[in-house]
């Protein structure tokens, strides 16, 4: 006979996420994203920088006829700068109707997380690496973050807003 507890954790299925590589060299950090917001993956374009954003924005990219705000999150997890080489991937990202890339260093393939498989994030990351990530899942690899969708895309709410000419 099964409780209503065992029954409340045998409704939850696992998510299914993608397996990213986020930084440059040995320091590069494991992040994952739902499969759910991914709207594809591809080359990165050439990027143009603004002057004036932070350093998590790599720049803007023309993706498909769009002009795409492409993130860099290696200086918000505190690994060395994205330097995509051969695998290199721009991943394109969608969430109530906003669009935005993240250039990763490589995509690792996808995985299914359970969700008595996650942990709390490391209470040691730095406050920027913490509040992007929901919690941590370790593997065979080593452990990975798992990225929390809503904190990413409030990352536009932090960038300064330009001034009008009055």
């Amino acid at each position: 006979m099964t409780t209503d507890l065992q029954d409340a954790d045998a409704a939850v299925p696992p998510v299914e996420v993608v397996l990213l590589r986020v930084g440059d060299g040995a320091g590069s950090a494991r992040l994952a994203v739902p499969m759910a917001v991914v709207d594809e993956v591809g080359r990165p374009p050439g990027l143009t920088r603004v002057p004036g954003l932070p350093a998590w924005v790599a720049g803007v990219a023309n993706w498909r006829g769009r002009v795409l705000a492409v993130l860099d999150l290696a200086p918000l997890l505190g690994t060395g700068p994205a330097r995509p080489g051969t695998r290199g991937r721009l991943v394109v990202l969608s969430s109530g109707g906003v669009t935005v890339a993240l250039l990763v260093q490589a995509v690792d393939g996808t995985v299914l997380v359970a969700p008595d498989a996650v942990e709390p994030p490391l209470a040691s990351l730095s406050s920027a690496a913490g509040s992007l990530l929901s919690g941590q899942v370790t593997d065979d690899a080593g452990p990975y973050g798992l990225a929390d969708v809503t904190a990413l895309f409030a990352l536009a709410d932090t960038l300064p807003r330009p001034r009008r000419a009055g």
